[in-house]
């Protein structure tokens, strides 16, 4: 399970660093152009995607206070990107030096609406990764809408080619 794990959370990293710096060459104005997904910007679902890495990453580190990275007034988005960035590398360091307790254990953590769960590490970690990916998925397709041709591949098969 950790090797998986570790290509997962490799993965995610990997992918979020191709996806930022495909942006990264935007104008705020394509950044921030409305379009009809489940967040109505690419900086929007950038945000996102960093909210729920970082809320997550706390929970894991058992956080009792949850700090919400987009709350924090005026982000841009080549600090959001370089945030996500910082999440991705410490939950990929952290996975690469866990051993099967860290990733099995079952810890106790609150959602946003104040509910009390208990799961395992692993599927936290997974359900991270799994949440990257339909994010990133969802930025493609604001990509083309947009008339943007020039996508990177961010599929699980093209990192594993590259080892």
């Amino acid at each position: 399970m950790k090797e998986l794990l570790q290509q997962y959370s490799a993965y995610n990293h990997w992918a979020n660093k191709i996806i930022l710096q495909s942006l990264s060459g935007y104008s705020e104005d394509q950044l921030n152009q409305e379009i009809v997904s489940s967040f109505t910007s690419l900086n929007k679902t950038i945000l996102h995607m960093l909210d729920a890495e970082s809320i997550w990453w706390q929970r894991l580190k058992l956080n009792e206070h949850i700090l919400v990275p987009s709350s924090q007034n005026g982000m841009n988005f080549n600090e959001a990107s370089e945030q996500l960035l910082r999440t991705s590398a410490s939950l990929e360091e952290w996975v690469k030096n866990a051993n099967e307790v860290n990733l099995t254990h079952v810890f106790e953590y609150r959602n946003t609406k104040k509910e009390l769960f208990k799961q395992p590490v692993f599927e936290v970690i997974i359900h991270m990764v799994n949440h990257g990916t339909y994010h990133r998925g969802q930025i493609v397709t604001m990509l083309r809408q947009l008339n943007i041709s020039k996508i990177p591949g961010t599929d699980f098969v093209l990192f594993r080619r590259k080892k």
